[in-house]
């Protein structure tokens, strides 16, 4: 089984994630049950972008939105009827939020009651199977996934399958809905469901649909990926005459469009992201009067605003391009500071409709070349703490000025960056000074001259070779090895034995020489008797 939490988590953007995150706090805050429903689940399935989030709250779902917008999110639109909501979360994502309910027709094509149920009756309620899946994002279920039209079948067989032989009557809509989602996703109509959808044709019930609703599908066409698709298949049904009669011989500007999609393509390999709902209305409708393209936003009851962003926008585009081209942008500076606060819509109508190079050209550089050295800027602002400059006025005009001349292309090369800085705050590099070698203490010296002559001659140097009072044990250069002064000191401890027993024998000698001449004769005997001994001894200790 599929860990749909796992899969959330990982094909969400991290707005995204911040968004389902804070209004699973709020629906735990206030008690009531959400799940992620509808488009969201579907593409997340199919492998889709997912570009919205619609959630289905069992409770108050009016208070959870008043509570998301105390966070940062936009209503753009509420319908206190139905308890719906459209929002934008912060970080720019859509999404939606809806209470749980059913609806119960009289009859098939009658205004519906409105009843609030649980979430497997809203599923049930729905238009089509792909539409009719949640996941629960409540505690007790987080990650279940409810399917109970079995859904995931047809979007592994690719194919829109409507929920009731009565769905095209109940709500005329769904054909451009469904024409649309087989554009969008490459897939085609299940047999019954395509038999309805034939049927519903013959019985005009196109000629029944509501303006609100026609409009709101409409809009859908902006946010597609390849809104040109849908266009031309609404078109192979027959269904762009719902829209406006001329339509049905006037076709779209499908040149207009391509040109506008490689626009939106340049604009999201630079990291904007631009809505399109001005230049693909406006492209779809361009083929019709300026009167006629009025006349059809206002009777799909398009807002104030909306009208006048799409009749605008050829006079804001050639307005911005006009500034582009005149010499107040004629600095780069300038030029980056102008484009900067042009809203999306115009840089994209500008790449795809603009005849003035120069202007293009500054677009094009605003894109691949100003904005990367602008998101850059925050290691500068970091090295610049680093040097010691503390932020403030002095902080951020050092920074502008360091952006002005990248802009110029003084600053090429990363090593030239913290020159520059230094420059620009007027901070200077400080110089180390040399450090004062100290001289060694003469024990040390001393030590280390010893250690030295005992390396050099080959016997190593022993502990106590530098302490007073300790007689060195080590030779001196040049003399003999331990076995050599072995045998000399032998033979010189004979030498020495033999000349002490010399002396003695001299002495003896001498000793009875010295006597007087008077003595009795015994020691005048004993004298004679004895040089002939002192001779012999004398003659061995020669020989």
């Amino acid at each position: 089984m599929p860990d749909y939490m796992y899969m959330l988590e990982s094909r969400l953007s991290a707005e995204q994630r911040a968004a389902l995150s804070r209004v699973q706090q709020i629906a735990g805050e206030v008690g009531s049950n959400v799940y992620l429903s509808g488009g969201a689940v579907r593409d997340l399935i199919s492998g889709m972008p997912i570009r919205d989030l619609d959630f289905t709250v069992e409770g108050n779902a009016m208070r959870i939105a008043k509570e998301l917008e105390k966070g940062g999110a936009r209503i753009v639109s509420e319908d206190d009827k139905l308890r719906h909501a459209e929002l934008i979360f912060p970080g720019d994502v859509e999404g939606s939020i809806a209470a749980a309910r059913d609806d119960v027709y009289t009859r098939p094509g009658t205004r519906p009651e409105i009843r609030w149920a649980a979430i497997m009756e809203d599923l049930h309620r729905r238009d089509f199977s792909l539409n009719a899946i949640a996941i629960s994002l409540n505690p007790a279920s987080r990650g279940l996934l409810l399917d109970p039209t079995n859904g995931l079948a047809d979007l592994s067989n690719r194919e829109v399958r409507g929920l009731s032989i009565h769905t095209f009557s109940n709500q005329p809509v769904r054909l451009l809905r469904a024409v649309r989602y087989c554009a969008r996703m490459d897939f085609k109509m299940e047999s019954r469901t395509a038999e309805w959808f034939a049927l519903a044709l013959e019985r005009q019930l196109l000629d029944s649909i509501p303006p609100a609703d026609i409009g709101r599908e409409f809009r859908q066409v902006a946010s597609e990926d390849k809104p040109a698709v849908v266009l031309k298949a609404w078109e192979a049904h027959g269904l762009m005459a719902t829209v406006h009669p001329q339509l049905a011989c006037r076709h779209p500007d499908y040149e207009k469009l391509a040109r506008i999609l490689r626009a939106r393509d340049d604009l999201a390999a630079a990291g904007l992201r631009a809505p399109l709902f001005a230049p693909v209305t406006y492209a779809a409708l361009h083929k019709l009067t300026p009167r006629e393209r009025a006349s059809v936003l206002a009777r799909l009851e398009y807002s104030p605003a909306e009208i006048d962003a799409v009749m605008q926008l050829e006079e804001e585009t050639n307005k911005a391009a006009k500034i582009l081209a005149g010499p107040k942008t004629a600095a780069p500076g300038d030029a980056f500071a102008y484009l900067a606060k042009l809203p999306g819509e115009i840089l994209v109508f500008l790449l795809a409709e603009a005849r003035d190079s120069k202007a293009v050209n500054k677009v094009r550089n605003y894109l691949h070349k100003w904005r990367p050295l602008h998101q850059a800027l925050p290691a500068a602002e970091m090295e610049l703490e680093s040097i010691g400059l503390p932020r403030g006025p002095k902080f951020d005009k050092v920074v502008a000025d360091f952006f002005g001349m990248q802009l110029q292309g003084r600053v090429r090369a990363p090593e030239d960056r913290m020159k520059v800085l230094r420059k620009l705050s007027g901070i200077k590099e400080q110089v180390k000074k040399p450090e004062e070698k100290k001289k060694p203490d003469e024990k040390l010296k001393k030590k280390l001259m010893g250690k030295k002559s005992s390396a050099e001659s080959g016997a190593p140097a022993p502990a106590d070779a530098a302490k007073p009072g300790k007689r060195s044990a080590v030779a001196p250069a040049g003399a003999p090895d331990a076995g050599s002064r072995q045998g000399a000191s032998s033979k010189g401890q004979e030498k020495s034995k033999l000349s002490r027993g010399a002396e003695s024998t001299n002495n003896v000698v001498d000793a009875r020489a010295k006597t007087p001449p008077n003595g009795d004769k015994t020691h005048g005997g004993a004298r004679s008797a004895s040089k002939p001994l002192a001779k012999s001894r004398a003659k061995s200790h020669g020989d």
